[in-house]
């Protein structure tokens, strides 16, 4: 994956802005380059079936999960929180501040907030029991992993027994954060180590804890 300037050396109306680019890393752990990088990539992935540079979901789900699954809710609420606007397509500056989330050296509130809205299905500012449990159905679902029932109400439980201090049958944001502190594994899946170097490789989105280096390939 090449800089801009050479992947682009004629004229091209959907040349990346250097002051977009300035702006995008100003906002984000990305370099400038790095967001130049991440333009090629954005490029690629929104014209890969609808060529109108945006990022549909079919083609989201295609380049970022491997298109496994026809349908699965982990999809559904990444694309849901990437596209900020809410208009049905992910935008190049949605693409690059959502991802950034992702980077390594992003702060770790960014991490734990996003975390919540994936769970908070209903958007309500908490996190309900059905909610979490469909969340990590979808999330074994989505990694092809097969638990048993009991064994997924067992986490589901345990969670709620830790995380709802105020005993009310949900998970605030307050108490999220709190949990998330004193059980980091909670945001292992929120940082993607190589997106320290996306220059030179880009990750698949798959959120598995082992990415091996075949597994990278865009």
């Amino acid at each position: 994956m090449g800089c801009l300037q050479t992947k682009h050396a004629s004229r091209s109306p959907h040349l990346l802005d250097t002051r977009e680019a300035v702006a995008l890393a100003a906002e984000t752990s990305f370099t400038v380059s790095e967001v130049e990088a991440l333009h090629d990539l954005f490029r690629k992935i929104s014209n890969s079936v609808i060529r109108d540079n945006l990022i549909h979901k079919e083609e989201f789900q295609l380049a970022l999960f491997r298109g496994k699954k026809q349908q699965n809710l982990f999809v559904d609420r990444v694309f849901d929180l990437f596209d900020q606007k809410r208009n049905g397509v992910i935008e190049f500056g949605e693409f690059v501040r959502s991802l950034g989330v992702f980077h390594p050296d992003a702060p770790e509130d960014q991490k734990v907030a996003f975390a919540f809205k994936l769970y908070d299905l209903k958007q309500t500012g908490f996190i309900e029991r059905h909610e979490l449990k469909e969340m990590v159905l979808a999330l074994l679902d989505e990694s092809d992993l097969d638990i048993a029932s009991d064994a997924v109400e067992m986490i589901v439980d345990r969670t709620f027994d830790q995380a709802d201090t105020k005993g009310d049958g949900k998970i605030d944001q307050e108490e999220w954060t709190e949990y998330a502190k004193d059980n980091p594994y909670v945001l292992r899946n929120m940082t993607l180590p190589y997106l320290k170097d996306i220059t030179m490789v880009f990750p698949s989105f798959v959120m598995h804890s082992e990415i091996s280096e075949t597994d990278m390939a865009v």
